[in-house]
């Protein structure tokens, strides 16, 4: 029986093993089930290739399941109100060009709205997981957000240059 070692792609705590022994005529089966915990996706198809690589057929690997920890779920977030506060604040100066102004400081900003969901709700596709492709169940477990911010600027005249003539 070879050992395979996935070295610096998966951590033992982002790993369980459950090994089950049985008798078989006049010897033993032992049959492992190896669940890894994966951020990255890449990561994951590296190391079941490598998996597949070293142990052939006597491996057997199921779909992934995805789940987003409630960590990634804030700073997704976060990440998105930020970037709604910024398309504000570039839209205001915008605004002020347009009417000869300049975009001063921030007098106000609220976060209204926050919106998340997850994948697409096609109809044609089915419930069923098992009839999706990869890419349609990548695309079912990707969470989206929208953030609805409303934000006050100050809002200053330009400063007129004075030609001084020598």
């Amino acid at each position: 029986m070879e050992e395979v070692r996935v070295g610096k792609e998966v951590h033992d705590k982002n790993m369980t093993v459950t090994k089950d022994f049985s008798r078989v005529e006049n010897g033993y089966k032992m049959e492992a089930e190896v669940c890894i915990t994966f951020s990255d996706f890449e990561k994951m198809q590296n190391v079941c290739n490598l998996l597949i690589e070293k142990l052939g057929g006597s491996i057997n690997i199921s779909p992934p399941h995805f789940y987003h920890a409630p960590e990634a779920v804030h700073t997704l977030r976060c990440e998105v109100c930020l970037a709604a506060v910024e398309n504000t604040r570039q839209k205001a100066q915008e605004v002020c060009q347009l009417f000869g102004q300049a975009l001063g400081k921030p007098l106000l900003i609220r976060e209204e709205e926050t919106k998340e969901w997850e994948g697409q709700t096609d109809c044609h596709l089915s419930d069923s997981s098992d009839s999706l492709t990869m890419q349609q169940r990548i695309e079912r477990a990707t969470i989206y957000a929208s953030s609805r911010v409303f934000a006050i600027f100050e809002i200053k005249g330009k400063e007129k240059r004075k030609n001084k003539l020598i």
